[in-house]
């Protein structure tokens, strides 16, 4: 037996017929109740006019300069803005990212316009006897050389050219892909390219390719692919023999460096170890690094990050080379990083700059302004004896407007020696 219903206050004492009450009990009453839903946005304030066109402005202008900051590619690649880049001797931490900016072009590439007395000024301090330059070409014809004189032979280093005998559908097959190379500009890449890093006799099938003739697409792609599948070593030949001299060649013929080719650098530090051994050292190293070359370069190493290890490395390195202007360009850069820097290369670096207390030639304002970063970011990593010699070459290597700075910030220094209160000793080698 089922529960009497209770009727509710508002039904009791109401007649109603027999019929009704049947027809009530099987089917639903609908509620006299109609809900009420409010738009979120009739809740919500409405801004004023004034307060939209403001807010439109912001938005036009915050567009305004992104399109600015970066420009499409059709606009980077037509643009005819020119920068002019010029060795102020500016010598204050204020003016400092201003030189910055004068030294490093922006990552979509525009023309540079160099100084002419500046560029004399680098030309000073190349090297009079520079050894020639050695390409992917020159490599192959000397071990084609060798393979007719010496059949047999065989190279097992890791860092010689496999030479194998082409099948000539295979050579006839890889011409083909070098057309398509030199035309190349955006798309899809032959399959039979994308598979050379991967081939014993690579560099041998890389040169049937013709890299000299490809497009500057061409080349980013290239050094996409060889940088992430080839080994460090590998990728430091690619890099050596293949992208730098493609990219001298072009900042020699066009005073600039395509977008591309900007580009495929940036990539080329995928292999940080690679692109040091590979670009960096030989550019230096040739002892003809113009300063259009070190700005560029420059530029890339200043806008990308770099693990501490391979930049100690490459500073100890530049460090111990023969001056050339360059040098001090690349030094400034990997100094204004700030790096943790070791002991070793600290003392490397000094050693470098107490090198030219006797040198009777008038140096660039590069080698002053790379002093003043260095004692403005490593003042305390140095030993009092080493701040005091600094000091004494200050008074044979002086600039006008630059040599005041360097000695204030000398003078200010808390030395690594002082902090730890242990004597210091220096040796000079």
């Amino acid at each position: 037996m089922g529960k009497v219903k209770k009727l509710k206050p508002s039904q009791v004492g109401v007649k109603t017929s027999l019929d009704k009450d049947i027809e009530d009990a099987k089917f639903v009453k609908p509620k006299n109740r109609n809900k009420i839903r409010l738009r979120k946005d009739e809740d919500e304030e409405f801004v004023d006019a004034s307060l939209s066109r403001k807010i439109l402005s912001a938005a036009r202008e915050q567009q305004r300069e992104m399109e600015d900051n970066f420009p499409t590619l059709e606009e980077a690649s037509s643009s005819s803005k020119r920068k002019v880049v010029k060795l102020d001797d500016g010598n204050s931490d204020e003016s400092d990212s201003e030189k910055e900016d004068t030294l490093e072009p922006d990552t979509f590439y525009e023309n540079i316009e160099v100084d002419e007395e500046d560029e004399r000024a680098m030309e000073r301090f190349m090297s009079r006897n520079p050894a020639p330059r050695r390409t992917l070409a020159d490599i192959i014809m000397e071990k084609i050389t060798e393979k007719q004189t010496e059949l047999e032979t065989k190279f097992s280093d890791a860092g010689s050219i496999q030479m194998q005998d082409i099948d000539p559908r295979v050579k006839e097959m890889y011409e083909g892909v070098r057309e398509v190379l030199q035309k190349y500009r955006s798309g899809k890449l032959p399959k039979a390219f994308k598979i050379i890093p991967k081939l014993k006799n690579w560099e041998q099938i890389l040169y049937i390719t013709d890299p000299p003739s490809w497009s500057a697409a061409a080349m980013y792609q290239g050094t996409r692919i060889f940088a992430s599948n080839l080994k460090e070593k590998m990728a430091q030949r690619f890099y050596n023999l293949v992208l730098l001299p493609r990219i001298r060649d072009d900042i020699a013929e066009y005073k600039r460096l395509n977008f591309h080719m900007y580009q495929a650098l940036r990539k080329a530090l995928f292999k940080p170890a690679g692109f040091m051994k590979g670009i960096l050292l030989p550019l230096l190293e040739s002892g003809t690094c113009t300063l259009r070359e070190a700005i560029i370069v420059g530029s890339v190493i200043a806008r990308n990050s770099i693990p501490i290890l391979h930049s100690s490395a490459a500073l100890l390195k530049i460090a111990e080379m023969d001056y050339t202007g360059a040098n001090s360009i690349f030094l400034r850069i990997f100094l204004d990083k700030k790096y943790a820097l070791p002991y070793r290369v600290v003392d490397a670096v000094v050693f470098h700059f107490l090198r030219f207390e006797h040198d009777s030639r008038e140096l660039p304002v590069l080698w002053h302004q790379a002093l003043l970063t260095f004692a403005q970011r490593y003042k305390a990593d140095i030993s009092s004896d080493q701040r005091d010699a600094l000091l004494d070459l200050l008074r044979k290597q002086s600039h006008p407007q630059i040599t005041s700075e360097i000695r204030r910030e000398l003078q200010n220094a808390k030395c690594r020696d002082i902090e730890i209160g242990e004597p210091s000793t220096m040796q000079l080698d």
